[in-house]
């Protein structure tokens, strides 16, 4: 064991009656005071030990000791509920959207097809409107169009958000000239179930006197 020894006064002018040691750290000190007549030192000042005579406090660490605060027992449990709860909610989340995209299919429960029985007049055009009844899920309608003239749409698509219980189709079918025409509108839906609604009526411009 190294010991340096000077003799210092209590107030550090280096003068005095009363003798102090200063000892260099070693690894003596974590061990404690050895001996007969060993004193606990009474602070640490960065690597010196300070002893003084009649010291009986208990020796304190060699270096600053911080115990870290964990999170107290009702907080963990709090925490743990937390996660829990949204977990749960993202579960809940998850298989809604699996059952609204791979639930049951779009169900349709009426079709009825309708028009001005007047018909249209002169050189105008008429409304054709398709009312598809659902039962609220989402989904899509596939449908085309028939006319009597020999002419067809394309086919043509419809998305039904989730709720809507009722939609409507349209088709401008546009006369030009004098003459009468009995003429047929038919929606023929193609999904997501094959069904089928006309209507009829008469495109008559002499008797309404156009021209």
């Amino acid at each position: 064991m190294n010991d340096v020894t000077r003799k210092l006064t209590s107030d550090g002018s280096g003068s005095g009656d009363e003798e102090y040691s200063a000892t260099v750290l070693g690894s003596h000190w974590f061990a404690g005071p050895e001996g007969p007549g060993a004193v606990a030192p009474d602070r640490v000042e960065g690597s010196v030990l300070r002893f003084g005579p009649g010291v009986t406090a208990a020796m304190p660490a060699p270096f600053p000791v911080t115990v870290p605060d964990g999170p107290p027992p009702g907080r963990r449990g709090a925490g743990l509920r937390r996660y829990a709860l949204a977990a749960a909610v993202l579960l809940a989340v998850l298989a809604y959207l699996g059952w609204q995209r791979f639930g049951p299919a779009l169900h349709v429960r009426s079709l009825a097809v309708t028009t001005d029985p007047k018909g249209p007049a002169c050189d105008a055009a008429a409304d054709v409107v398709a009312v598809i009844g659902t039962d609220g899920r989402p989904g899509t309608l596939a449908y085309r169009w028939v006319r009597s003239d020999g002419t067809q749409s394309e086919q043509l698509t419809e998305r039904v958000p989730s709720g809507q219980r009722e939609t409507r189709l349209h088709l401008l079918w546009t006369f030009r000239g004098q003459g009468s025409y009995p003429a047929r509108a038919e929606l023929r839906l193609l999904t997501p179930e094959r069904r089928t609604a006309a209507v009829e009526f008469t495109y008559d411009c002499r008797a309404r006197g156009g021209g």
